[in-house]
């Protein structure tokens, strides 16, 4: 009889114990999927370009280093260009060369996917599957360009 308020506190401290957890996390980990990402090719209207599993065009930012997020350093950079995130190793979908698939660690532990070396990232205001108006934007002291199958970038 005693053990079901036990039960009860344990239950509570451990919602409390996530709950706090899942607040702290930063714009990267916002942006955190369960599972491996899956990445795949939309034709648009600037050509076929990658996006995600829901179809959102994923962008690069011209700051990066090779296989390093610069916009995580930058205040409110990941709110608007948050990284596309990846708990296991991505996925291609068909067109998309699984080698030039990867992640990289960011502060806090998370795993941004890369495309032949390029972080990837969405742009938090899209709207429309496939959507890229926002090519070639101009934000945080760089650039943001969608990538087609081969890494290169689209402009």
């Amino acid at each position: 009889m005693k053990r079901a308020p036990l039960l009860l506190a344990g239950l509570i401290l451990t919602a409390t114990s996530v709950a706090a957890a899942a607040s702290s996390a930063g714009g990267a980990a916002r942006a955190q999927d369960s599972r491996a990402a899956k990445i795949q090719l939309r034709h648009t209207g600037v050509g076929k370009v990658l996006v995600d599993s829901s179809g959102f065009t994923l962008y690069r930012f011209s700051k990066d280093p090779r296989n390093s997020d610069t916009c995580v350093k930058i205040s409110g950079c990941t709110n608007l260009w948050p990284p596309l995130m990846s708990s296991g190793r991505p996925v291609a979908g068909p067109g998309v060369r699984s080698a030039l698939l990867s992640t990289i660690k960011l502060p806090g532990g998370g795993r941004q996917v890369t495309y032949a070396g390029h972080p990837l990232y969405r742009y938090s205001a899209a709207t429309g599957k496939g959507e890229t108006g926002y090519v070639g934007a101009q934000q945080f002291g760089g650039s943001w360009y969608a990538l087609n199958a081969a890494g290169g970038s689209v402009k």
